[in-house]
């Protein structure tokens, strides 16, 4: 097993701290956001850009594509199932009209650093579609030289031809939706995608030159056991991405209706998903892959993995990322925005996305406004989630507080991950040992003033 000095894994220190908890790709949660913050609240924000020139981060751009031409049983994303092609050209001149209203009032100053296409399936439309919605975007927008571009891809819908033209437009990393190779996995998921099927994807993709390649896979699906799961990581250590997601699955058909359509007989137990869990894990460290946090891995020489050794390394919606802290523009139903102090996102629906836009309304179906102690925890919530120390003279300076007096309450919470050995307190900061990068939602979890006000029940395990 990979040895390597700054991670460690303890399957009894995971039995014992394993509990629901929130991911925290924002703080406060999106569960917190409520319709009080409206379209004139994000106006104002937005504008707030414009008053304050050669003072603003850069921006990231997300981009929500809903639509799929199949189901898969396991998601829980915004989708709309469909196989009527033509729908797109409608959504694409929506927005074309969103993009209009926000820039009305973003101001001059547009820099952007960061794009992300998601979905859904973001190559259901077609190459014409895409390039025109690049050309939209690059009319409204200044992509800086080194700009991140990525997108989400379901290998089923694309072929060399396609990756040769995402690149084309500038796209440089790309996110493949593997889950599972084995077949009766597969099946009881509805996405049916061969091993060779995402060979070939992968393979154009290398050859049309995008800089990193990340692999999606999901354990605890029906049908999954610990020998069936050992083959889908042979399978995808020989594809050899630069990132590799693995993701807990969340069984939430109250939530999810397409994952009512799953049979939870066939779900693995908490105790097989456990040791699938530790199994996967092991393979990739010794397969020379590096923990980043949470359930992200990387090559030692990606972006990522640097990020995470010179402590650049930010979270936002999209998850881990190598872009210093963005104002994030959501585009599109659903899709989440953070500008300053704010925290936005849009209507879930495509007739209520229009009917705001027809009526020159931005979509926004509600938010949240910060307050200062709001984003002191942030700050120091999203340092823990990116293992770096909190160096409470840093946290004094930037807010004008006493660290030890002002979280004196949740220092002493701290005790038993400070006794477990996976942080290290003393009077200059907190830092995250190698036993606890693996821990670090719930040493979160203890900053977060909102969660004795919510039922633990909406979020996911942490392991």
């Amino acid at each position: 097993m990979n040895t390597l000095p700054d991670i460690e894994f303890s399957e009894a220190l995971i039995r014992r701290f394993d509990k629901l908890g929130p991911r925290y790709t924002s703080y406060p949660t999106a569960d917190r956001f409520h319709a009080e913050f409206t379209e004139q609240s994000y106006i104002e924000y937005l504008a707030q850009r414009s008053t304050q020139a050669g003072n603003n981060p850069p921006l990231s751009i997300y981009v929500h594509l809903p639509f799929c031409e199949s189901l898969c049983y396991f998601c829980a994303c915004n989708k709309i199932i469909t196989k009527e092609h033509g729908r797109t050209t409608e959504y694409l001149r929506y927005l074309a009209k969103e993009m209009a209203l926000v820039v009305a009032h973003i101001g001059p100053d547009r820099r952007t650093a960061q794009l992300h296409f998601g979905g859904g399936t973001p190559t259901f439309l077609s190459p014409d579609e895409l390039r025109e919605l690049m050309t939209m975007l690059r009319s409204h927008f200044d992509f800086l030289p080194d700009a991140e571009l990525g997108i989400e891809i379901d290998p089923r819908t694309v072929s060399d031809d396609t990756m040769a033209m995402l690149a084309e437009l500038g796209f440089n990393r790309t996110s493949f939706g593997v889950q599972d190779f084995d077949l009766a996995v597969q099946q009881a998921v509805n996405r049916v995608q061969p091993y060779e099927m995402v060979e070939k994807a992968v393979t154009a993709s290398r050859k049309a030159g995008f800089e990193s390649i990340n692999a999606d896979l999901i354990y605890g699906l029906p049908k999954q056991s610990l020998e069936s799961f050992n083959r889908t990581l042979d399978s995808v250590i020989e594809l050899s991405p630069e990132r590799i997601a693995l993701y807990n699955y969340a069984h939430l058909p109250s939530r999810f209706k397409a994952q009512r359509l799953i049979v939870e007989a066939d779900l693995p137990t908490a105790e097989a998903r456990l040791q699938i869990f530790l199994m996967s894990v092991r393979r990739l460290l010794d397969a020379g892959y590096i923990y980043i946090g949470l359930d992200h891995f990387s090559k030692p020489d990606d972006e990522l993995n640097k990020a995470r050794l010179d402590k650049s390394l930010h979270r936002n919606f999209q998850g881990y990322t190598t872009r210093a802290d963005c104002d994030l523009i959501g585009f599109g139903v659903s899709a989440i925005g953070k500008v300053g102090h704010s925290y936005s996102q849009s209507v879930r629906t495509v007739n209520a996305y229009y009917q705001h836009l027809d009526a020159n309304r931005l979509p926004i179906e509600k938010g949240f406004s910060l307050s200062a102690d709001d984003v002191l925890r942030r700050q120091v919530i999203m340092e823990l989630m990116c293992s770096g120390p909190v160096d409470f003279a840093a946290i004094n300076r930037t807010h004008g507080i006493d660290f030890r007096s002002y979280f004196a309450q949740e220092l002493a919470q701290l005790k038993q991950y400070e006794e477990a050995e996976l942080i290290q307190v003393d009077e200059h900061r907190i830092a995250v040992t190698p036993k606890g990068r693996m821990f670090v939602r719930a040493v979160g979890m203890v900053f977060d003033s909102y969660l004795a006000q919510q039922s633990s029940a909406k979020f996911s395990k942490l392991i």
